[in-house]
C-alpha cells in the first residue's frame, strides 16, 4: 500500500474548454450537448432513477455526495467517456430521481446500485463514489466483488471504522448534528436554499465556487422542505450504515483494488479506515483542493481516475 500526494497543474476547466479560461455560465443543456451526455429514466430495484449515460466500454458508476446531484461529475465525464460507458445516477430522493420515504442507509443504496447496473445489462463495473457516495459503493465492492472490478472512493468516512481519529478528534462537522435532527434542518433552512447549498460549493472548491448553471442546478434539486428532507434523511441514517459497515467488515474484507482519494478536509483518514480491510490498496491527496474534487480539481481528478481504471 503506498500513498501520494498530487499537486494539480491544471486549471478547473470543462472539456473542452481552453487551457486558463473558466466556462461559461452554459445552460445545463447546452453542458449535456457538447459533453455528448444521455439522460434516462431507468427503473432498478422499484425506484425510478435520473441517470446520465454518456460513451462506451467498461463500465464506470459514478455515485454523488450532497449537496450534489449526477452533475458534480460534469467536467469528468467526457475524459472518462472516451474509453468507458459512463453511468451517474441521482440517487435516490436526490435530483430528478423519484422521490422515496426511506432507504437512505448504505446498504440499500449499494443494493440500488445493483440494481442500477443490472437494468442497464452491465455484469460488471468500476464504481466511483465521492461523500455520501462512498459507503454504499464500499459496501458493494466488498460483499459482491464479482461485480465490482475496480472501486475508487473520496472525501468521506466509513462510519466508525479505526483509522479517522485525528480527524474527528474535534469532532464531527457541525452540520452533521444540524442534519441529524429529526425535521430541524428542513424547517429552518425552508426559503433559504440557495444561501445554505451555496454556502457547501463555496465551502467545497476552497471559495472559488462553481459557475452558474451548476450552482442554479444544484439550488434548484436541494429547493423545498420535502426535498430538504431527502437529503438529511442520509444524515439520519448514519448510525445504521456505520452498523452495516461494522457488520460488513467483520465477516469480509475488500479484494477488490481500491483507490482512496482526499482533499480538503478529508485528506488520508479515509485511506486509514481502510488499511486494516482492504488488500489492494493506493491512496492519493490532492494538493490545493476543495472536498468537491470532480468540480474544483477534474483534470488532477482524471489523471488518477484514467490509468487506474484502465487496468483490469
Amino acid at each position: 500500500m503506498r500513498t501520494t500526494r498530487l499537486t494539480p497543474h491544471a486549471p478547473t476547466t470543462a472539456p473542452g474548454t481552453p487551457s486558463g479560461q473558466r466556462p461559461t455560465a452554459d445552460t445545463a443543456a447546452e453542458t449535456e450537448t457538447r459533453t455528448g451526455i444521455e439522460l434516462r429514466r431507468v427503473l432498478a430495484g422499484g425506484v425510478e432513477f435520473n441517470v446520465a449515460l454518456a460513451g462506451e466500454g467498461p463500465a464506470v458508476l459514478l455515485l454523488h455526495g450532497f449537496p450534489h446531484t449526477w452533475r458534480v461529475w460534469t467536467d469528468v465525464i467526457a475524459g472518462l467517456a472516451a474509453d468507458h460507458r459512463v453511468i451517474a445516477p441521482d440517487l435516490r430522493g436526490f435530483g430528478a430521481s423519484a422521490p422515496t420515504p426511506g432507504g437512505f442507509d448504505a446498504a440499500t443504496l449499494a443494493a440500488d446500485a445493483e440494481a442500477l447496473l443490472t437494468a442497464l445489462g452491465e455484469t460488471s463495473a468500476a464504481v466511483v463514489g465521492i461523500d455520501a457516495g462512498t459507503p454504499p459503493a464500499f459496501l458493494l465492492a466488498l460483499r459482491d466483488p464479482g461485480l465490482v472490478r475496480r472501486l475508487v472512493v473520496m472525501e468521506s468516512l466509513l462510519g466508525g471504522l479505526p483509522g479517522a481519529e485525528e480527524f474527528l478528534a474535534a469532532g464531527p462537522p457541525w452540520w452533521f448534528g444540524f442534519h441529524s435532527e429529526p425535521g430541524l434542518a428542513e424547517s429552518v433552512l425552508t426559503g433559504s436554499e440557495a444561501r445554505y447549498i451555496g454556502w457547501f460549493l463555496d465551502s467545497g472548491t476552497l471559495g472559488e465556487g462553481v459557475r452558474p448553471a451548476l450552482r442554479d442546478a444544484f439550488v434548484h434539486a436541494y429547493t423545498g422542505r420535502e426535498a430538504l428532507r431527502r437529503a438529511f434523511s442520509y444524515y439520519r441514517a448514519l448510525p445504521t450504515s456505520a452498523r452495516q459497515i461494522r457488520s460488513a467488515v467483520a465477516s469480509a474484507r475488500l479484494t477488490v483494488p481500491t483507490m482512496a482519494v482526499g482533499a480538503d478536509p478529508v485528506g488520508r483518514a479515509l485511506e486509514q479506515q481502510l488499511r486494516p480491510v482492504a488488500d489492494d490498496l493506493v491512496g492519493h491527496v490532492v494538493e490545493d483542493c476543495g472536498h468537491i474534487i470532480p468540480l474544483h480539481r477534474p483534470e488532477a481528478l482524471l489523471g488518477l481516475l484514467r490509468p487506474f481504471l484502465a487496468v483490469g
